[in-house]
């Protein structure tokens, strides 16, 4: 007996339904938390996102300005947030496995999808004696295990990310993925995380490594080029990349930043130059892109939104913004525990704006009324 043979279309939809169950069950076995976030119909339609890093510093921001914060977060329906970094204070305060828990679940606190980017105070600083004396690659390696093991965001609804493929960095045994590069699209805009460590992108301070640092730069460079690539592409009308450190733009910020020729992007203070090759291509990317790039870092502890990238003959940018949050202010415990909200109109000129989101209950100059 002969049977008729299955129609085309039938089989593709079971080949599709097997595949999503496929995906479903591996998520589950991944310990991926569900529901994940999925993209609106409106592509064109505003948002908004959450920007904060260098938190916290202290156990009184721990214990209570970094709960109020993602309490006012969580206020807010956002459509993410991303912590630029550094999980603690430099000195004083240990790189132990608690601290990264700890972290975890502050981010699962927050209903929105959580990124993050690693900061210099939780992998290259670590090595120091007052932080335990941990290997900087050791820790970093940890980061990647607790934070980046799969392709999800964290938070309490979970956005899928592409992650960079390769061995490209290096680890404690050799070289290991860039789990912590990332990169998600939402709307019409491009988002990328890179692992730009603060201070000199770890070839300073107790014990440099620029071995580890050469592997991880390359492999940033090419991250970043290829987002670029992926943002055109995908006809992105804007593109945002976060990362912890304040590179230098300039000569004009000497106590919180390195000091750069902003034509020749030099590094003039002395100091080993971390960012001078990443600056370099990026500057390459944001003027072949021609539309709205921000760049978005912690690191120097102090909230601005400017304009301070030059092309080689001392022209600024256009379309280029610098973004740096709010972070720990040593001289006041919890004061500056507060967050920056990004606008994100795919249909405006500019695509972002900016919105400055000082904690009610985190007010301490000035309580609030």
């Amino acid at each position: 007996m002969s049977f008729p043979s299955p129609d085309p279309t039938l089989r593709a939809r079971s080949w599709i339904r097997s595949a999503l169950t496929q995906l479903v069950l591996a998520a589950a076995v991944a310990g991926c938390a569900l529901p994940v976030q999925r993209e609106d119909d409106d592509i064109n339609a505003p948002y908004a996102v959450g920007l904060w890093g260098d938190l916290p510093y202290s156990p009184a921001q721990a214990a209570v300005g970094v709960p109020h914060l993602v309490q006012d977060m969580n206020a807010q329906r956002l459509r993410f947030s991303v912590h630029n970094g550094d999980l603690k204070a430099g000195s004083g305060s240990p790189c132990d496995n608690n601290l990264y828990a700890q972290s975890l679940a502050m981010f699962n606190s927050l209903t929105a999808p959580a990124m993050f980017t690693p900061g210099d105070n939780d992998w290259t600083d670590c090595d120091r004696p007052s932080n335990g004396g941990f290997s900087s690659r050791e820790r970093l390696d940890h980061e990647r295990a607790v934070f980046f093991s799969t392709p999800y965001s964290m938070g309490q609804r979970r956005l899928v990310q592409e992650v960079q493929q390769g061995l490209r960095c290096l680890g404690v045994s050799g070289f290991v993925a860039c789990v912590e590069n990332r990169r998600w699209t939402v709307g019409r805009v491009t988002y990328v995380t890179l692992n730009i460590a603060g201070s000199c992108n770890n070839l300073c301070d107790t014990a440099p490594d620029p071995t580890e640092f050469v592997a991880r730069n390359a492999a940033n460079i090419r991250w970043l080029q290829e987002s670029f690539g992926h943002a055109r592409e995908r006809d992105s009308v804007a593109v945002m990349l976060i990362s912890h450190a304040n590179p230098g733009w300039d000569l004009s910020d000497p106590t919180r930043a390195p000091l750069r020729n902003a034509q020749t992007l030099v590094q003039t203070d002395g100091q080993p130059d971390g960012f001078v090759e990443f600056l370099a291509a990026l500057r390459n990317e944001v003027i072949a892109f021609r539309r709205p790039v921000a760049y978005v870092h912690g690191d120097s502890h102090y909230f601005r939104v400017d304009k301070p990238f030059l092309d080689a003959t001392g022209r600024r940018l256009e379309n280029f913004s610098r973004i740096e949050t709010f972070g720990n202010n040593a001289a006041f415990g919890s004061n500056d525990v507060h967050w920056v909200k990004a606008k994100v109109d795919p249909l405006s000129r500019q695509v972002f704006s900016y919105e400055t989101m000082v904690v009610p209950r985190n007010r301490v100059a000035v309580p609030a009324p």
